[in-house]
């Protein structure tokens, strides 16, 4: 197959490596040309340190790269079977971009979008052949992890989901199919990690860095949720969820965090500006962790809660099925356990009674429970 990557970001050089490593022939596209030809010299770098680490052959690297063109404008997509957009979250730059595309590529030319958090329905509304349009959402750094979600439309093709989730089988990766909700499964799901972490923080009765290690130690969490933050990039983040609480029409469960936003407009964008909740300048000291036993218990608790609880609802709501949920979490954002199978070992009761206490202590329609919730 033709696969057309439009972005050469971290993301789009990522899918280009993807299907060029599977025997595609990739085009690569980005609108500024300088940022496609340091893309590709990072690649080779990239791919260098796999030789070296013998993860792959000099002779794979060499098939990889010889399988990635540059694409100079969008017209030269026109032999290609597949595209995918991995460019800035705007859905009028996107829309824009999909309208022109159209006009050069194929009819049955499939096209899709990466975008982690805009309706997929909206964003193939204008074009003349919704019928083709669907979201294929990797997660980063996408050569390493291994989910995509895919996302029809309610004006896709029913048969194009099946068959972008064989495709991306025979790429290596475990899709999952998902509604085309705001934040589709993982990025809804994993809100409150990051959220309740940052209430937390916002309301004095923790640090980042407890909180953090109230995660990684009791929840066996790879990563805190302020260190997430700052790997995925604060105002990344803090854009997903800005996204999501005005696509659930302003939803008091996914209210963004002043704290999060006041970190954007400074630019503490976290590991890729050198400093976010945490400092990463060369000889930087941060602080240690205070450790109290009973506050960690109330941290990672009151969290894990929320991420239940959410589990549940997408669940009620039959946003995917519950191996696809389960299997979303671990390999999307690589959480230690299937948040439904956890709900059942703390026991649902418990989880019910933490959000009822909090329900009734803050009067906030954000610690409202899943109807479901109750009754398992």
């Amino acid at each position: 197959m033709n696969v057309g990557i439009i972005g050469a970001g971290t993301m789009g050089i990522g899918i280009a490596q993807v299907a060029a490593t599977n025997g595609c022939k990739v085009w690569v596209y980005d609108a500024n040309p300088k940022q496609v030809e340091t893309a590709t010299v990072g690649l080779e770098k990239t791919l260098t340190k796999l030789v070296d680490k013998q993860k792959i052959s000099a002779e794979k690297m060499v098939e990889i790269l010889a399988n990635i063109s540059i694409a100079t404008e969008l017209k030269d997509f026109k032999d290609c079977g597949l595209i995918i957009e991995a460019i800035i979250e705007n859905k009028d730059i996107k829309t824009k971009v999909f309208t022109e595309l159209e006009t050069y590529v194929s009819e049955d030319c499939i096209i899709s979008s990466n975008t982690s958090s805009i309706s997929i329905t909206s964003l193939g509304a204008e074009l003349k052949k919704p019928e083709r349009f669907i979201g294929i959402h990797f997660f980063n750094p996408a050569p390493l992890m291994p989910l995509v979600e895919i996302i029809p439309s309610l004006l896709t093709e029913k048969s194009l989901a099946e068959k972008m989730y064989n495709l991306m089988k025979e790429w290596g990766k475990m899709p999952v199919i998902a509604k085309d909700i705001p934040g589709f499964i993982v990025n809804r799901i994993a809100r409150p990690y990051y959220g309740e972490g940052l209430r937390i923080v916002e309301e004095n009765i923790a640090t980042p860095v407890q909180v953090d290690d109230a995660m990684r130690t009791l929840g066996n969490f790879k990563m805190g949720p302020f260190e997430l933050m700052d790997l995925i990039g604060v105002d990344v983040n803090f854009a997903v969820t800005t996204t999501v609480y005005k696509d659930y029409f302003y939803d008091p469960k996914y209210k963004p965090s002043l704290l999060q936003q006041r970190m954007s407009e400074a630019k503490l964008h976290g590991r890729k500006t050198g400093k976010g909740f945490y400092n990463y300048a060369q000889g930087a000291e941060n602080p240690a962790a205070q450790k109290d036993d009973a506050l960690y218990q109330q941290i990672f608790l009151r969290i894990i809660s929320m991420l239940i609880n959410e589990a549940v609802e997408a669940k009620r709501l039959g946003v995917a099925s519950d191996e696809d949920i389960e299997l979303a979490m671990q390999k999307g954002v690589n959480y230690p356990k299937g948040l439904l199978a956890w709900g059942k070992e703390i026991g649902y009761s418990k989880i019910s009674e933490t959000l009822q206490n909090l329900y009734e202590e803050y009067q906030e329609e954000r610690y409202r429970q899943s109807p479901l919730l109750r009754k398992m």
